[in-house]
Formats: C-alpha cells, sequence, structure tokens
C-alpha cells in the first residue's frame, strides 16, 4: 500500500467512531480545549477519552499542546483539508475526453 493510501486509512478509522468524531467536532468549534473539559462533555472515562485524544493526534488530524499536566487539543485544518483533497483525488472519475469528429473534406 502506498503512503497516500496508508494516510488515508488511518484517518477513516480515526473518524469512523462516533465518539472520536463528536470530539473533533467539539475541539474544531472550540478552536482550542482542555482534555480536562473534554471529559465533562462525554459519558466516558477520562483515560477513555485520553485514548480517542490519542488517535486523533496520531492521524494528524488534532495538534496538542502541553501546559503543565495538562493538554490543549485543536484541530489541525490544514491536514483536515488535506485529507478531503485526497480523499477526493483517490475518487475522482477520469475526464472522459470527447471524441474528435473527422472533418469532412
Amino acid at each position: 500500500m502506498d503512503k497516500a493510501s496508508e494516510r488515508l486509512v488511518r484517518v477513516a478509522k480515526a473518524l469512523g467512531d462516533s465518539t472520536r468524531l463528536d470530539l473533533l467536532r467539539r475541539i474544531a468549534a472550540a478552536g482550542e480545549i482542555c482534555c480536562k473539559d473534554l471529559v465533562t462533555l462525554f459519558p466516558v472515562s477520562q483515560a477513555t477519552v485520553s485514548h480517542h485524544l490519542k488517535i486523533l493526534t496520531e492521524a494528524g488530524l488534532v495538534s496538542v499542546r502541553r501546559e503543565g499536566q495538562h493538554g490543549w487539543y485543536s484541530l489541525r485544518g490544514d491536514a483536515v483539508g488535506a485529507h478531503a483533497a485526497l480523499l477526493g483525488r483517490t475518487f475522482a472519475q477520469p475526464r472522459k475526453s470527447k471524441p474528435h469528429r473527422r472533418s469532412r473534406t
């Protein structure tokens, strides 16, 4: 599998979980949000939220900034845009060229 396909799979797996998708939405809406604040928004343990954030970070969809013991997460809009573009190129239909008409001379 080529690098582009590996990246598509990694990001698709990261987005394939409804909790991770909702985490990503919350992060995007907040601009930057602390892990402890995310934990209060979801009916799962802190360890589960941290696990999901790790997967989103490894997929390149979010970045983390450490401040003491806390991690502050933000959406990597450039990575999301690059993924969308790669997905579009992967499934783009090749353009069919119009057949040339022979001139009658």
